[in-house]
């Protein structure tokens, strides 16, 4: 199985639909006024858990995604068609960050749980919208809202119940196709396991846990030695950690030493991730050179205060004995681990609209002047400037927020470019 657990996307939501300037007419009603339909809004871009996906292998392939625009507005005040949610599948475990920010823009962890990541445009509105005592016949309406681009990062951190830790060769991959029916690539050279596998336990007829082989970590691992950030960040989300020496010790080393290490590397990647339950397990017992040091592994757990299991993963000596105490402990500890939040990433809030309306002057290299507002940028992606009236609106708009005054005091002159969005405009007293 290849497994991909990141990577970055492109998204575009749906354009608004136009409005539509239209009157009615009819034989015996003259002067029927406006009658213009609004245009449809565009459609979201919205991931959703799908529990049959357990990589990101699929936007390997795919990697741009857009939604469909709103209908635009018709005659006799026909409203646009709203177009249908683009929606995007990612298996549980997905955080969705923005790729030009860091901030976390959704972390997709329950089966269904959907989160819009891109707002569809909004439709705009026909002339009939546009309708007062005083503007009796306007002869305008709106283009449509532009739906929100993003660049995405999406990282994936499994989430298994229970994670297996160790050094390599230790015997983790064992371990797992013995109590599963994981296949992972045994041998016995260092680093096998390249990627995260995942075994689903059956302790009885119906309850199961799911269990996952982290690839070996190594001293430094925390720093990114090897590929430790890669690999650690898959066991962040586990409930229990079993954590694999070698009692045999075939490679020389000293399991004792082994677990410390190890240890020491979760304790330096995550404080929360050393804190999270361990069990002790010496496999290889079935080889006798594990004897010598079963007596040292047995006292460490004791002061460390966690649980012993002396197992053989090729023979499947005590491994029976290990997952039903496994089972038994995820039955009493039914609480979730505390979703993952990233130092000095900023949540973003999906339901609070931006209320901000600041207005942001700047001067590009070629001394041309740049608005920044959200809310004048949007009116200029909807105005028809073909239109004497849509343009008389927006040169209220203009005045009404002060943009003479502003530009005015940064002195600005006759004939100077000025940048709002896409549109640029010439300035005149």
């Amino acid at each position: 199985m290849q497994f991909i657990d990141r990577t970055k996307i492109s998204v575009k939501a749906g354009d608004g639909g136009n409005g539509k300037s239209s009157f009615r007419r009819e034989k015996y009603v003259p002067k029927g006024g406006p009658n213009g339909g609004d245009g449809g809004r565009g459609a979201d871009i919205v991931f959703v858990v799908d529990r049959n996906l357990n990589t990101l292998l699929n936007f390997r392939y795919k990697r741009n995604f857009k939604g469909d625009n709103g209908e635009n507005g018709d005659i006799k005040n026909q409203f646009g068609r709203n177009a249908e949610p683009c929606l995007i599948k990612v298996p549980p475990g997905t955080i969705v960050k923005d790729a030009n920010t860091g901030e976390v823009l959704a972390d997709l962890t329950k089966v269904d749980q959907s989160a819009v990541i891109a707002r569809g445009g909004r439709g705009g509105r026909g002339n009939a919208k546009f309708k007062s005592s005083a503007r009796r016949a306007p002869t305008f309406a709106e283009f449509g809202e532009p739906g929100e681009s993003k660049e995405l990062l999406l990282e994936l951190k499994l989430l298994a119940d229970v994670g297996l830790v160790g050094y390599p060769s230790v015997g983790k991959s064992s371990l797992i196709a013995a109590v599963s029916d994981a296949r992972p690539e045994i041998a016995d050279y260092h680093f096998t396991t390249l990627t995260p596998v995942l075994g689903v336990v059956k302790t009885d007829y119906e309850k199961s846990f799911v269990i996952a082989d982290i690839p070996g970590l190594i001293e430094g691992a925390a720093d990114g030695v090897g590929l430790g950030h890669d690999f650690l960040r898959h066991i962040e989300r586990t409930k229990l950690i079993l954590h694999l020496v070698d009692a045999a010790g075939i490679e020389g080393r000293d399991p004792v030493e082994d677990f410390h290490k190890i240890n020491a590397e979760l304790q330096k990647y995550s404080a929360k991730l050393s804190e999270r339950t361990q069990v002790l397990i010496a496999n290889k017992v079935d080889i006798p050179s594990a004897a010598e040091n079963l007596p040292k592994l047995e006292k460490l757990a004791e002061d460390e205060g966690i649980k012993f299991f002396a197992i053989s993963a090729v023979t499947h000596t005590g491994c029976e004995e290990l997952m039903n105490f496994v089972g038994t402990w995820l039955d009493e500890h039914q609480e979730e681990p505390e979703p993952i939040t990233i130092e000095g990433v900023k949540t973003f809030n999906l339901n609070e609209e931006d209320t901000a309306d600041t207005i942001e002057i700047k001067r590009n290299d070629a001394g041309d002047f740049i608005v920044r507002n959200k809310n004048l940028e949007k009116i200029v992606a909807m105005t028809n400037f073909d239109n004497d009236e849509g343009l008389r609106r927006f040169q209220y708009i203009w005045r009404m927020k002060g943009i003479d005054s502003l530009l005015k005091e940064r002195g600005i002159k006759e004939g100077m470019t000025v940048h709002i969005g896409e549109m640029e405009f010439t300035w005149q007293e």
